[in-house]
């Protein structure tokens, strides 16, 4: 199920607490797991898990700045929001510059929560289409050769035909054909869009 649907997993150790947050968000379409701490919540977040973390502040074990902390580790990392009744201005301050989407009181509004996890939400969707769209971009330049990613260096360079060949001691046809087939795998027809290309790509 984590897999597919994107879920709100609510970690937290008071478990009356825990239960009445997952009634409200259920009651309010939302789709929720919910963990009575930390590693429990860590031991099956896998990379294929969809949605956000809604977290306590101080729990036994990890407490909520080092779930953050986890999280952000992970390669699908999941926007997390803080649900706390022991917040201080020195761990919001720390929550936040390190990218929590938000940090509530317990006794915050509930449709401040909900607006919260919205956002959670439609965050985890558009990072993740983001580091899907960067994935199928590396695999077009995962294709090109060695020799290919060398010619495309200087490319990206600047460099004319004729200094690749001479820098590289081949020949200027050589290069020639290099570059045509960078351009057919890359699937671009200028230098100009092969280095927009790349720059989205993060290649030099």
């Amino acid at each position: 199920m984590s897999g597919s649907v994107a879920i709100v997993h609510i970690v937290d150790d008071d478990a009356s607490f825990l239960a009445a947050t997952a009634r409200l968000l259920a009651a309010s379409g939302f789709a929720v797991k919910t963990f009575a701490g930390a590693g429990e919540f860590l031991a099956q977040c896998g990379p294929d898990t969809r949605g956000c973390v809604i977290a306590d502040l101080q729990m036994p074990g990890l407490d909520g700045l080092a779930l953050q902390d986890a999280l952000a580790r992970l390669p699908n990392p999941l926007p997390l929001l803080f649900l706390t009744g022991a917040g201080d201005i020195p761990s919001s301050v720390r929550a936040m510059r390190l990218g929590a989407e938000d940090f509530l009181e317990k006794r915050a509004p509930r449709e401040e929560l909900l607006d919260a996890v919205r956002r959670a939400l439609a965050r985890d969707l558009h990072e993740r289409e983001q580091r899907a769209g960067q994935e199928t971009l590396q695999a077009r330049f995962d294709k090109l050769s060695e020799r290919e990613r060398e010619v495309l260096s200087h490319v990206l360079l600047g460099r004319l035909n004729k200094q690749m060949a001479d820098d590289m001691r081949i020949n200027e046809r050589t290069v020639k054909l290099h570059r045509s087939a960078i351009m057919s795998k890359l699937g671009v027809r200028s230098v100009a869009e092969l280095a927009r290309l790349a720059q989205d790509a993060g290649v030099r």
